[in-house]
């Protein structure tokens, strides 16, 4: 992947609008692995769900980074963009298959994103 139309941010801007105090490196880590291409998204993708897939707070981020990086890129690249989309619906499914419906994990995970 080229590094043109990619957007290199510190700070997660839909986090400062909201005030949103972020827990995880995630918004970083992506920005990072960015440089790389999609396979090292998708590495660092996966790596995080598997250091993560039981704390309901780090998938909770992990969640909202994937939404607010596919929005990030909607307008200048849009097949990045779609494959943030694209991770952020399969996570959003993997959160509802790893915790059990009514739960305090799920009721956390819609309250944070709602």
């Amino acid at each position: 992947m080229k590094n043109q139309n990619l957007i290199f941010t510190v700070t997660n801007p839909y986090f400062e609008m909201t005030g949103y105090e972020p827990k995880t490196t995630f918004w970083s880590d992506f920005t990072i692995a960015e440089r790389f291409g999609v396979s090292a998204i998708k590495d660092t993708y996966d790596r995080s769900i598997k250091s993560w897939k039981e704390d309901i707070v780090y998938m909770t981020e992990l969640s909202m980074v994937l939404n607010h990086k596919g929005w990030i890129y909607h307008e200048t690249n849009e097949k990045l963009s779609q494959y943030y989309f694209n991770l952020y619906k399969e996570i959003d499914n993997l959160i509802f298959q790893l915790f059990e419906d009514g739960s305090d994990e799920i009721h956390y995970y819609i309250k944070t994103t709602d």
